[in-house]
């Protein structure tokens, strides 16, 4: 469905986003699925993750050409690590000499490969920025999380990116790392960062777990009831406490057929409550909010408030990733302009839908799909990114008109979980009222 132009400023200000513009802002091109590391928390160790490896070729790459002269960024990575493909300094020189002056190219890396050669090949390539995994401060973390690497890899990277730097006169080059929370490695979080930024780091992107295994569901630490749901139970448990309202006992009444007169009112209250929350947009799951574990929420908090206060003193600049879900979603790739290349050419709109497997993101599983809107050896970049179908799929996420699966009472419903899916209670045939990408949970360099 066309947007709505009688809308008023909403729909204003949507016809003049990115996402609307005849070309793309952003560009994320994986240059190769293959990888030289096995770490814990990648979809391609998923047991349902069906991922064919191949190499971005240089024809390609050509095919994008038309798309450059409009970016702002380029980021050249997938899912696999970029320094395998022989390639590299290739892409970034041909996409420097067509990409306005401002733009900017970076990749993220585990950074094993990246030797003093190699570090100055790529910035007098033209790289912008790179971002290197770190998700630990500890050997034993560090080595544990990602299989094969070393801390003593990332040092090394770090050390050659920083000489690079001076060899090739580029005091602007950006050096970042990547931390994926876990609960086994939160409390390395501050002195991982201090530790970074002692070797020259600029910028830190933090990012939650995303749980592709179910047994990756213990080491979460954000919770999935909404940020607007846990502030309105909030308000009303002060409420039930002081009243004497046992809400805990909410589902065992519930269907008890003959209920004494204060079993009513704890049934009463908790209604009363759902009502209120059902009046003002919020889904209310209050299996898990019963079930909340504010112990882990509070050692959250102190974690990444230890990272703020260490990023403002130090100047590093810091993106933290929301607690849990933000009731106020966006979604960066779509809003921003985004579109994903894979490695044999085809156009995907985001994350969430660049890879074929299984995500427990939300606390139960559900199937998620590759969306591919055409290829670019068969099609210009442009071309498919103006199509009918998919300039529709980004007008229809620009609304944010989804349900809330991860906070949902009914969830997983039929509708989510199924191997194929085909629309939500919405009505919408975009999947994204499962994503948490657009919930601030996720985090990557964009």
């Amino acid at each position: 469905m066309p947007l709505n132009l009688s809308a008023g400023n909403d729909a204003k200000e949507v016809l003049t986003a990115p996402a609307i513009r005849e070309f793309p802002t952003k560009l994320f091109v994986e240059t190769t699925s293959r990888c030289n590391l096995t770490c814990v928390m990648c979809p391609k160790q998923n047991q349902s993750g069906i991922v064919v490896d191949g190499d971005l070729a240089p024809a390609t790459f050509a095919a994008l050409y038309d798309v450059f002269p409009g970016l702002d960024s380029l980021v050249l990575n997938g899912i696999g690590e970029p320094l395998l493909n022989q390639h590299l300094e290739q892409f970034i020189s041909q996409a420097k000499e067509r990409m306005p002056a401002q733009s900017w190219i970076g990749f993220q890396s585990n950074g094993l490969l990246l030797t003093n050669q190699r570090a100055i090949s790529l910035v007098a390539a033209g790289l912008d920025k790179i971002c290197l995994s770190m998700d630990g401060i500890l050997p034993s973390t560090f080595s544990a999380i990602r299989t094969g690497g070393e801390l003593s890899d990332l040092e090394c990277a770090l050390s050659a990116i920083t000489a690079a730097k001076g060899i090739c006169s580029r005091p602007d080059f950006q050096v970042g790392v990547e931390y994926v929370v876990m609960r086994n490695n939160l409390d390395e979080l501050p002195a991982a960062l201090t530790w970074a930024a002692e070797r020259g780091v600029n910028f830190a992107i933090v990012s939650h777990l995303h749980p592709y295994d179910e047994q990756h569901l213990d080491q979460c630490a954000y919770e999935t009831s909404t940020d607007e749901a846990l502030s309105l139970f909030h308000a009303w448990k002060c409420k039930a406490d002081v009243a004497g309202v046992e809400m805990e006992r909410y589902f065992k009444l519930l269907w008890k057929y003959r209920k004494s007169p204060e079993e009513q009112r704890i049934i009463d209250f908790v209604e009363t409550m759902k009502a209120n929350a059902k009046s003002r947009g919020i889904s209310l799951n209050l299996k898990q909010l019963l079930a909340m574990d504010y112990t882990r929420i509070e050692a959250v908090d102190s974690a990444f408030e230890q990272a703020r206060t260490f990023a403002l003193q130090s100047g590093l600049n810091l993106r933290l990733p929301e607690m849990m879900p933000s009731g106020r979603r966006s979604c960066n790739f779509v809003e921003q302009g985004g579109a994903f290349i894979s490695w044999d050419g085809s156009m995907h709109p985001c994350y969430q839908l660049w890879h074929n497997c299984h995500s427990f993101a939300n606390g139960w599983q559900h199937s998620v799909k590759p969306l591919v809107f055409g290829n670019v050896i068969e099609q210009g970049g442009l071309e498919i990114w103006n199509s009918v179908e998919f300039r529709t799929y980004r007008e229809n996420v620009l609304r944010h008109d989804y349900p809330t699966c991860f906070s949902c009472n009914s969830s997983p419903c039929d509708l989510v979980q199924n191997d194929t899916f085909e629309q939500d209670c919405y009505a919408n045939s975009e999947p994204c009222g499962s994503c948490l990408w657009s919930a601030q949970v996720f985090h990557c360099l964009d």
